[in-house]
């Protein structure tokens, strides 16, 4: 890549400024950069909104480790735990620990780090959002190498969530030596990264742990920039101010690795873009929520503004998912969703008024994407107003049931159970819901701990259907990933989402 003098010795002293070196794509790569889409609120990954944010799971990871791994593909393998089970009466659960593991200051882990991480999460006054999941245990007991617990009530995802959010071990002795705010000032997990420096709102660096169980990652130092602004990130790669960047627009994407010393990779992850319907305001007209969701052409959206890359969904499974039932469908009508309005007195003379939040460069196309609904919104007689906010925002608002009547969303869901999709998105008294509806609610309920697998999974596509013909959310598309990087180093992508440095290695 060709750089003139001015636009080198600009980034070379911005640079400087952040305290790391500027990397030079076409030399050997000593410390990787990675210019990521996101900032990083806080280091606990078990506690508070940023702790099911799915974007910042990719530095979570680097640093901690998960009670179970998850491979690329989505498969489950071996964490911190090597084995796990319910006994036949499913009344308790067991899990073994992995021996010869020690967390990064030294201190040795053990079963008792996995009790106590386990019996945390499920204390309410913690503050895990995932709380009502680990929560359904008790009696968590740590004997030489095995971890057993009593279960109060059977959640059929249990082992599932130890390689989701919040599924993280933390450290007993450190925490509770240093607290809340010594652990947040000082991080330490058993993961492939440590962490070094820590400048909030900028970047964190991270030195490998060259003891780690899984095997030392190949980059020693890792500078993570958190650019939440897209065009920043393309410029970023570009000037080669950062190895790899992520969730760029696509025909950046499509440019960029097209240039010497670029390339990209691209692949099918389990995020979903979606409208959270507020049954509240005009979303309690059945007519509007209908014909919202009618006048939408997804596939256009995809071509147009995605460039193709993305598969647009019906209901909130993507074809990875286990309750993905591909004849459920929402048609493109435009003329069905003016019917609607004007059953309900609204017309192009006289539309319906509401505000649809979103962020804004937080996903690729996310608030393009949101006009060009808007824009086909408006031709049918709705009129919605767009306010834009940071993806934190979206966090508290939607734990406070306090959304505007649409909001856009990306949805993670990297163990692709519809209780981790539908579920939690649409049954009221989940934190990450703000529907309502008693039918809805009562649909759902009984599926929380249904035994048989097949009915299970059969009854959850029973509540998507109704979902979609009663126009309760708006699933949009499954996003394919845009990864822009260095020829000098090789990407694994992972179908989660989450961007792993470790995973990295030199080309």
């Amino acid at each position: 890549m060709k750089l003139s003098r001015r636009s080198l010795l600009q980034a070379s002293a911005a640079t400087v400024a952040l305290g790391f070196a500027k990397p030079v794509l076409a030399q050997a790569i000593d410390e990787l950069v990675i210019a990521y889409n996101v900032n990083l609120p806080s280091w606990d990954p078990t506690v508070g909104p940023s702790a099911v944010n799915p974007t910042i799971q990719g530095i979570y990871q680097s640093v901690f480790d998960l009670f179970i791994a998850q491979n690329t593909d989505l498969s489950f393998s071996p964490g911190l735990i090597t084995a796990w089970g319910w006994n036949d009466d499913r009344t308790q659960i067991w899990m073994d620990v992995r021996e010869g593991v020690t967390w990064h200051n030294g201190d040795p882990f053990t079963a008792e780090d996995v009790a106590w991480s386990l019996a945390r999460a499920g204390n309410p006054e913690t503050g895990n959002p995932i709380q009502f999941i680990w929560g359904k245990v008790d009696n968590i007991v740590a004997e030489g190498n095995r971890v057993t617990a009593n279960v109060k009530e059977y959640e059929p995802t249990f082992f599932k969530w130890m390689s989701f959010l919040t599924g993280y071990v933390m450290p007993k002795k450190y925490y509770e030596t240093v607290g809340a705010d010594g652990f947040e000032a000082a991080p330490i997990g058993t993961g492939p990264y440590k962490v070094d420096r820590f400048e909030r709102n900028a970047f964190v660096r991270l030195v490998a742990n060259e003891d780690y169980w899984g095997g030392a990652p190949e980059f020693k130092t890792v500078t993570i920039k958190f650019v939440t602004d897209a065009a920043s990130r393309v410029a970023e790669i570009e000037s080669g101010n950062s190895h790899v960047t992520l969730e760029v627009p696509y025909e950046e994407f499509d440019r960029l690795k097209a240039k010497d010393g670029i390339e990209g990779v691209t692949t099918p992850i389990s995020d979903i873009a979606m409208i959270f319907l507020n049954d509240i305001d005009v979303m309690t007209d059945p007519n509007v929520r209908k014909a919202a969701a009618h006048a939408i052409d997804k596939p256009l959206i995809v071509e147009r503004l995605l460039s193709g890359y993305g598969v647009p969904i019906d209901t909130l499974q993507t074809p990875d998912y286990a309750a993905y039932d591909p004849t459920i469908k929402v048609e493109y009508n435009p003329e069905l969703a003016k019917e609607l309005l004007a059953a309900s007195g609204y017309s192009t003379e006289n539309p319906v008024r509401f505000t649809i939040q979103t962020t804004r460069g937080f996903k690729p196309k996310d608030y393009e994407m949101v006009q060009a609904i808007v824009g086909l919104w408006r031709r049918v007689g709705i009129e919605a107003e767009i306010e834009v906010y940071e993806i934190a925002k979206h966090f508290e608002l939607r734990a406070a049931d306090q959304l505007a009547p649409a909001a856009f969303y990306n949805w993670g869901n990297s163990v692709g159970d519809p209780t981790t999709s539908t579920g939690f998105a649409m049954f009221g008294p989940s934190p990450h819901s703000v529907w309502d509806g008693q039918e809805t609610f009562d649909k759902i309920l009984p599926l929380w701990g249904e035994p048989d697998e097949a009915k299970r999974i059969e009854g959850w596509k029973a509540v998507d259907r109704h979902i979609a013909e009663n126009a309760e959310v708006i699933p949009l598309l499954q996003y394919v990933q845009p990864i822009l990087h260095a020829s000098g180093v090789k990407v694994t992508p992972h179908r989660s989402g989450a961007l792993l440095p470790h995973l990295m290695t030199r080309a």
